[in-house]
């Protein structure tokens, strides 16, 4: 883009830059920024310049820049600081949103901060969970008479379920003059989101006009706190209510999560030609959802062929085909889509090394899991979290390789848990290991007094060494303290 002065006057650079400024590339922006420099319109105020500018670089992830600009205003108005705190809070660099609002209220002759500028703060102090100073900002916004704003009142909610103080959320919420969906919806997310699914769905129920956004609220917080029976049925009633309310991506990617949970392939597969007929193709969070979907309810056709059509993929989307390649036993598979991952450049997380690690366990690959387990810090500097060295263990376990194992819980950074002895005890039981699993599972009993396998194997070892009192003694206590054995058991639902 080239703007020459003599062919541009300023009517139309000022109508241009107005009217365009949001949607500008970096590039662009730039050019018009140089124009704006040599030959500014007499009639645009410099810090309406700023603000738009500060917008466009906000746009554009440039922040930097869009620093540049705000410093070399003589006298930022409110606008102005009102752009610069809400840039950072765009992109979730709550410290420096902060840092712009304390500069604010001490830079010499600066505007007091209004409404908009205290709604970007409130959610600066809930993303940092900064409760001090999202009380003080309240105060603050109580004196100044900004409490009635309806979107400052939803961004006090917000604040106050992110720093799980339910009651105050309330109080905020019951104060609001004025209740839109959005206030409605926060306050559905925010029990949630706390884990408060009873009174989350009472609000649902009485919120007075329903969007989209509130049925996708009470669907995500049914899966993200494990109720995914509820989540399904919520959306056939979602389904019923027809209208205007329709399904978009956000409901099905936590339908299909759900579906993955609960094994609902038939539902899962009604969502798959849904999309399908939409002719608009998958994006790359619904595609990884069917893939998870159709993968963990065992149909890794069907996986491999989402994951084949979709046009972009992520870490995710190459980890869940791993992983799932790993449990159902195909540890050739799982290394073919790790190879091919590396060679299209995306690079693996700790989930992915989890499936790789999986996937060895399954198939008895030791070394290459040990030399996996090496190569994941080594390489590529992540450091192992518990499941990792429950995965080595597990193992080295199976393989026999029982002092390897326990030396290698011994030496861990961080503290093993019920999952990680387990995997050990499991060794010791497959390998009659009974003088070592005898005393793992007084150990796991510390850990948990309620874990089923120590009971078991200690019962076992006793009757096979011919203490029969011993082991009978041990199923004794087992139903003294109401421990059972569970069954082994497997879920497909229906639609």
């Amino acid at each position: 883009m080239k703007l020459q002065s003599s062919n541009c006057n300023h009517l139309k650079l000022k109508n241009l830059f107005l009217d365009c400024a949001d949607h500008f590339q970096t590039k662009q922006l730039l050019q018009i920024q140089a124009q704006l420099i040599t030959n500014p319109p007499p009639s645009l105020h410099r810090n309406l310049t700023a603000v738009k500018l500060i917008g466009a670089c906000a746009s554009n992830a440039n922040l930097r820049h869009a620093h540049l600009i705000f410093s070399q205003l003589p006298n930022p108005n409110v606008f102005a600081w009102n752009a610069i705190i809400k840039a950072h809070v765009r992109y979730g660099d709550w410290e420096h949103a902060l840092t712009c609002f304390h500069r604010q209220l001490s830079f010499p002759g600066a505007p007091n901060p209004n409404e908009y500028i205290y709604t970007s703060v409130v959610k600066a102090c809930a993303g940092l969970d900064a409760i001090a100073d999202g009380l003080k900002v309240h105060g603050v916004v109580i004196k100044s008479g900004f409490d009635k704003n309806i979107h400052l009142g939803t961004s006090l909610v917000d604040m106050y379920f992110k720093f799980r103080r339910p009651g105050s959320a309330g109080q905020v919420f019951d104060e609001m003059p004025l209740r839109d969906v959005v206030a409605w919806n926060a306050m559905v997310s925010g029990y949630c989101l706390c884990g408060d699914l009873e009174k989350a769905r009472r609000v649902f129920d009485e919120t007075p006009e329903r969007d989209v956004v509130s049925w996708n609220a009470m669907i995500g917080g049914y899966v993200q706190n494990g109720k995914y029976s509820d989540a399904i049925d919520i959306f056939h009633e979602m389904q019923k209510v027809g209208g205007s309310i329709l399904p978009n991506d956000v409901t099905l990617v936590s339908v299909l999560s759900a579906c993955s949970h609960m094994g609902a392939l038939e539902l899962g597969r009604r969502i798959d030609r849904l999309l399908d007929r939409r002719g608009r193709g998958l994006n790359l969070y619904l595609g990884n959802a069917l893939v998870d979907m159709y993968a963990k309810c065992g149909t890794m056709e069907e996986a491999r062929r989402i994951f084949d059509d979709m046009q972009e993929r992520d870490v995710i989307s190459w980890s869940t085909m791993i992983s799932c390649s790993g449990v159902h036993g195909d540890a050739r598979e799982a290394f073919r889509y790790y190879s091919k991952m590396i060679e299209s450049g995306v690079k693996p997380n700790d989930v992915t090394f989890m499936g790789l690690l999986s996937a060895c366990s399954h198939a008895g690959l030791v070394d290459k899991g040990i030399d996996l387990f090496s190569k994941m810090v080594k390489e590529f500097g992540i450091v192992p979290q518990v499941g990792h060295y429950g995965c080595l263990v597990d193992l080295l376990s199976r393989a026999g390789r029982l002092d390897e194992a326990e030396g290698l819980i011994d030496s861990m950074p961080v503290e093993p848990n019920v999952i990680v002895w387990g995997a050990l005890l499991g060794g010791c039981r497959i390998h009659k290991d009974f003088q070592r699993g005898e005393r793992v599972a007084r150990r796991l009993l510390e850990l948990d007094s309620g874990y089923t396998g120590s009971y078991v194997f200690i019962a076992g070892a006793k009757a096979l060494a011919g203490r029969m009192e011993d082991a009978a003694d041990c199923w004794l206590r087992m139903q003294h303290e109401g421990i059972s054995k569970d069954p082994g058991c497997s879920r497909i639902r229906g639609s």
